[in-house]
């Protein structure tokens, strides 16, 4: 069983940094791959950024790509998003999100079966 919860985010001034937490609270991250997408208002949600369980290595969008870290705690089944130099666009609530399989196309909303309920990020100037 999986349910993700999202945890972390909360106001913020441009160029200032927040690291969101994303957890399993039924227990184990018993997932392949876990993504972060958000969603702004107005606006579709987005993928952000992806890693693999058995992996190190995040996968990252463009508008994130060298200010944005994803990664994993196995030890205590958190995946973060560390956020650094943010800006006014980067404002969207972020959810989380986990599938079963190891391959996959990372932004396809639709290969994730399980999504947590958001947070909500601001960034104020």
């Amino acid at each position: 069983q999986v349910q993700l919860v999202e945890s972390g985010g909360r106001l913020v001034q441009v160029g200032g940094s927040l690291r969101l937490s994303c957890g399993n609270s039924q227990g184990h991250f018993n997932a392949a791959r876990v993504a972060w997408f958000r969603q702004a208002p107005g606006n579709e949600r987005e993928w952000v950024a992806g890693i693999r369980w058995s992996g190190s290595s995040g996968y990252y969008a463009d508008s994130v790509k060298g200010r944005f870290t994803i990664s994993i705690d196995k030890a205590n089944n958190v995946v973060y998003l560390q956020m650094n130099t943010l800006k006014p666009e980067d404002t969207a609530v972020y959810y989380c999100a986990a599938d079963d399989r190891y391959v996959g196309t990372w932004h396809r909303e639709e290969e994730y079966s399980y999504w947590g309920q958001g947070t909500q990020v601001t960034v104020s100037s």
